[in-house]
């Protein structure tokens, strides 16, 4: 046979055997006087078996295993494997759509992905337009990212259900196009700070710490509203290390 016509038999494509011969995965027929391939029917069982165990999932390095034990023992094992890998993906895909489901179903829209616990907080904070709030909820978005741990979001639920807080977030607005030294910075960053329950601070690994990206962070305010968060971030700072030698 050429190689069409072992193509044709087998279901594969011409490329694919080429492609099996040049990884050595199928072994090159002889050739006629014209320089054309002449494969057997040997061949054929052989490009079968390929196709098959292909279909099943494994991958070429793993055929190559099977086919070089004609015993069959190593394809036992493989399969095995194949079988016990198949079922870890099953689970994360049941994950994933369970994960989809709460998005879809919740505040969060599709294009903003977040973790359960965070699209749980999110649920849990009352529609507000405030621009700060909005801010803040950018800011956990990206912390998401991170893998921060679902505690830090369920000590953060009371905050996110307590109407006292949202009229902080209005104060905040308030301070847009304020000054450096608006006389609101000072009280409001205290009323802020003092908001702050002692289970969020030891929810947070480390504490509150002014890192690189916590000064980027910092940069995405307006100056009066950098200024206030900066007081707040020092306060809790502050709070934490008096509780740990208290």
């Amino acid at each position: 046979m050429r190689i069409g016509e072992i193509a044709a038999l087998v279901g594969v494509t011409s490329r694919a055997i080429r492609h099996y011969h040049h990884i050595g995965l199928l072994p090159e027929p002889g050739r006629r006087a014209n320089g054309y391939r002449a494969y057997s029917v040997r061949d054929a069982v052989v490009l079968a078996r390929i196709r098959r165990l292909t279909e099943l999932g494994l991958g070429l390095d793993e055929v190559r295993d099977v086919l070089a034990d004609d015993a069959g023992r190593e394809l036992v094992e493989v399969l095995v494997e194949l079988d016990a890998d198949l079922a870890r993906q099953e689970n994360e895909i049941r994950e994933q759509r369970r994960r989809l489901a709460r998005l879809l179903d919740g505040p969060v829209s599709a294009e903003e992905p977040v973790s359960p616990a965070l699209a749980e907080l999110l649920g849990a904070a009352p529609a507000t337009d405030s621009p700060m709030a909005a801010k803040d909820r950018e800011h956990l978005v990206l912390l998401d990212t991170t893998g921060v741990g679902s505690e830090v979001y369920a000590a953060l639920r009371p905050l996110a259900e307590d109407p006292a807080v949202h009229a902080l977030y209005e104060r905040l607005d308030a301070l847009a196009a304020a000054p450096l030294d608006d006389p609101r910075i000072v009280p409001l960053a205290a009323d802020l700070a003092a908001a702050v329950p002692d289970e969020v601070l030891a929810a947070i690994p480390g504490g509150p710490v002014l890192t690189g990206v916590g000064q980027a962070l910092l940069d995405d305010y307006a100056p009066a509203q950098a200024e206030v968060v900066r007081r707040v971030m020092a306060a809790l700072t502050a709070r934490v290390a008096e509780r740990g030698t208290g």
